[in-house]
């Protein structure tokens, strides 16, 4: 089992994270925001400098992170705006980087949803995943609480709703630590079959609220890590560390996830 990062969670300067990352032994990174701009907002220059670093440490960009589907399904002009511009250029952006993974999220909720709307969300879904597979890309739908995609059950639902293959998750059990759900063993358990990518943080109060070091939070990482491992739904999972100071930290959980990957073997 590989161990990847979300290069931001080392610096936003996408240079020293890499070459940081790198000086630990990890060749894969995932793209999400680099100074001050997101993913696919990279201007011509930025997108050759990370080509060069990819070439110069042979690292591998293992996902790209938009930020899409962040809004409630009220927000028709924001989703046709994500649909129409920002995945489109995602998906050019991740041919340039010999990518195959972008990461979306699953519709924050509001007040003024109904149940039967989630009919919309698969609709919605099923739209933007024949796209990814005309692109040979796959989606990987992050969990977050408050969202349609929450939990590791209600996000399995829907993708199985999909049922198409360029649309899988991204399981982030820190995420569903704010749910009503035990993220290990019955998010896992609901949601291992359709893993396409992993986050790992971990959290005390809810991963939105504050997060930790791993090992410190209420994740059971050293199960879930050994169930990853048993299973291989993937080959690498993606430090996502959340708390600060972040190279300190970063390199804190690089230490425990690498003795919790030993420990499962």
């Amino acid at each position: 089992m590989e161990i990847g990062f979300v290069t931001d969670e080392i610096s936003l300067d996408v240079k020293e994270a890499i070459e940081t990352g790198v000086s630990w032994g990890i060749f894969n990174y995932e793209l999400r925001v680099i100074g001050k701009n997101r993913v696919p907002d990279f201007d011509e220059g930025k997108i050759k400098q990370i080509e060069q670093l990819i070439a110069r440490f042979g690292v591998h960009i293992t996902a790209l992170s938009p930020g899409t589907f962040k809004g409630t399904l009220r927000q028709d002009a924001l989703i046709e705006h994500e649909i129409r511009e920002v995945l489109p250029e995602t998906f050019r952006l991740a041919k340039r980087f010999n990518t195959k993974m972008v990461i979306v999220f699953g519709f924050k909720r509001s007040s003024a949803d109904q149940e039967d709307d989630e009919q919309r969300v698969v609709d919605l879904f099923g739209r933007v995943a024949e796209s990814a597979q005309e692109n040979g890309l796959i989606l990987a739908v992050e969990n977050e609480p408050d969202f349609w995609c929450d939990t590791g059950a209600r996000t399995a639902r829907i993708l199985a709703a999909v049922n198409s293959p360029a649309l899988r998750a991204n399981w982030d059990p820190g995420n569903a630590a704010g749910t009503n759900e035990l993220p290990f063993p019955d998010g896992y358990r609901a949601i291992k079959d359709w893993i396409a990518n992993v986050h790992v943080k971990d959290t005390v109060k809810g991963a939105l609220v504050e997060c930790v070091p791993v090992g410190e939070g209420v994740i059971d990482w050293a199960g879930q890590l050994r169930a990853l491992v048993q299973d291989r739904p993937v080959e690498h999972v993606t430090i996502e560390t959340h708390c600060l100071p972040l190279i300190e930290k970063s390199k804190q959980n690089l230490r425990a996830v690498r003795e919790l990957i030993a420990a499962a073997l």
